[in-house]
């Protein structure tokens, strides 16, 4: 399988003819930031950030439960391990840490749609995890994998977006332990942009990679990173052997990982903002150094989910201050570590798409982009908490992304930004409707919505009188429509289907 895998990304006939009969959509490039970041901390209070942290490790220490490799790798690393609890000495880990990457490239199966993550840079990527989807037609409802191609389908077809994701939905209609083969096939054949692998069983990572063998020839994907995937931690201070174990995978096989705290203020991380900043920051120290204790040299992100909690129902809460306070004291932190970070998203906490889930979102969006993240998942999709997948609110995050986008550029100085030429041309008590430098700028001068409404109210009463979320069904059905599957060689598309089939056939089905 490999064999021929290599051969078809050297082309091929067939996959040339079916290229020429492909319409490619445009995708924009992730995101070069031209502004500053927003800092909220000072210098003092990051040293004693990171102080508090090393002595985190140094006197509580974290557990590694039910993972012998882990602890012996500590141990010979010079960690003090009593049981499960590995406490270690200060420095350690951030001298480990040292040999991981302060960026890396994603390859895609389109070149033309590679990422760099870090520096300051902005990689965007769909919603990961719901159980549930919803839509304006059918409502809340479980997942399936029809559910989970149409996602993949609008994230390659929307522009703004430069990653397919991973789990943009829990299809609960296939078993347990084999929907990852399907979810995997879906990104590497319904989309060309770059993909996320499966850390549910280490097992389930190894065909994550055998996979992208397959698609890119295993030698391509010996030298290079093809996968990002997300490694959360179980805050407080846990790190399971289930994502410790797909961890391994990916590191040896020079895989990216998102070594991620999974915080709820209040619940998982104390609720003062400089608590949580020393939790993450020792949490984070130790996953990163583990990776590189598996292999040093492994290209990871320094990642931060982070969200405060109501203390009267105990539900999470998005878009709020203090969140926004730990986004900005991670970035800085991370930049200190020279790593690419992860944070931020479209959250919400709202059931439908409606006036709360833009607020929220827009909140942690704006806040994304200036806290320095490089890798933003969530960016698309949200609704409820991270409980659901929403069509409507796909296609809604995905228009405003372009926002992001145009915001980022920063501002222009050059000859032709002054418009000097302009305000001579049109003077006191004229307008610039006409003018030159309007007649040669108006097409790209100001970033416009695909989605949003700007008629005169007659007319857009005349039209249906439509509100966002009918505007967001009408483009999801519209985006669906005009989707083209990108070319793919056939005996790679063979092999991939010949793989996912020996392996479901492999094991019994399992719903647990």
């Amino acid at each position: 399988m490999a064999e021929s895998a290599r051969r078809g990304r050297g082309g091929g006939g067939a996959a040339r003819r079916a290229e020429r009969n492909t319409v490619s959509f445009e995708t924009a490039r992730y995101i070069e930031r031209n502004i500053p970041n927003f800092e909220v901390l000072t210098e003092e209070a990051l040293e004693l950030i990171e102080t508090n942290a090393e002595t985190i490790l140094e006197e509580v220490g974290v557990n590694f439960p039910e993972n012998p490799a882990a602890l012996a790798r500590w141990r010979d690393a010079g960690a003090d391990v009593q049981g499960e609890r590995v406490r270690i000495p200060r420095g350690l880990a951030r001298q480990l840490c040292a040999t991981a990457p302060s960026e890396y490239t994603q390859h895609a199966r389109n070149p033309a749609r590679n990422v760099v993550v870090g520096g300051k840079n902005l990689v965007l990527a769909p919603v990961y995890g719901p159980p549930f989807v919803r839509d304006a037609a059918g409502g809340r409802r479980y997942a399936t994998m029809a559910d989970f191609n149409k996602f993949v389908k609008l994230g390659y077809m929307s522009k703004w977006l430069h990653h397919s994701g991973g789990t943009v939905c829990e299809p609960t209609d296939l078993p347990v332990n084999k929907r990852h083969l399907d979810m995997l096939h879906a990104h590497m054949t319904l989309s060309d942009k770059p993909f996320m692998g499966s850390v549910t069983e280490p097992s389930r990572a190894q065909d994550s990679v055998d996979m992208c063998k397959i698609l890119f020839g295993e030698e391509f994907v010996q030298q290079n990173t093809v996968m990002t995937s997300l490694i959360n931690i179980n805050s407080p201070m846990t790190f399971d052997d289930v994502m410790m174990g797909a961890l391994e995978v990916y590191a040896q096989n020079n895989q990216a990982c998102i070594i991620s705290p999974f915080i709820v203020g209040g619940a998982m991380a104390p609720v003062s903002v400089a608590g949580t900043l020393t939790q993450v920051m020792a949490e984070a120290l130790a996953g990163i150094a583990y990776s590189q204790l598996c292999c040093a040299g492994a290209p990871v992100i320094m990642g931060a989910f982070v969200t405060s909690i109501d203390m009267n129902s105990g539900a999470p809460t998005f878009g709020t201050p203090e969140a926004s306070h730990v986004t900005y004291g991670v970035g800085q932190l991370a930049r200190r570590m020279n790593l690419p970070y992860r944070s931020a998203g479209g959250f919400c906490g709202s059931k439908l798409p409606d006036a709360q889930a833009a607020y929220e979102s827009a909140n942690s969006l704006n806040m994304g982009l200036l806290s320095g993240v490089n890798f933003m998942l969530h960016a698309c999709g949200w609704l409820e908490g991270g409980l659901v997948s929403s069509f409507e609110k796909f296609v809604m995050d995905a228009d405003q992304l372009g926002a992001l986008h145009h915001f980022a550029r920063g501002v222009e100085i050059d000859e032709n930004a002054q418009a000097m030429d302009a305000i001579r041309e049109v003077g006191p008590g004229g307008h610039y409707l006409g003018c030159a430098h309007t007649q040669g700028n108006f097409k790209n001068a100001f970033w416009k919505s695909d989605l949003l409404d700007y008629k005169p109210f007659e007319t857009w009463e005349d039209d249906g009188a439509r509100d966002t979320q009918a505007l967001a069904s009408l483009r999801v059905e519209k985006m669906l429509g005009d989707y083209q599957q990108p070319a793919l060689d056939p005996a790679i598309r063979e092999a991939l289907d010949a793989f996912v089939a020996q392996k479901k056939a492999a094991e019994p089905d399992s719903f647990m």
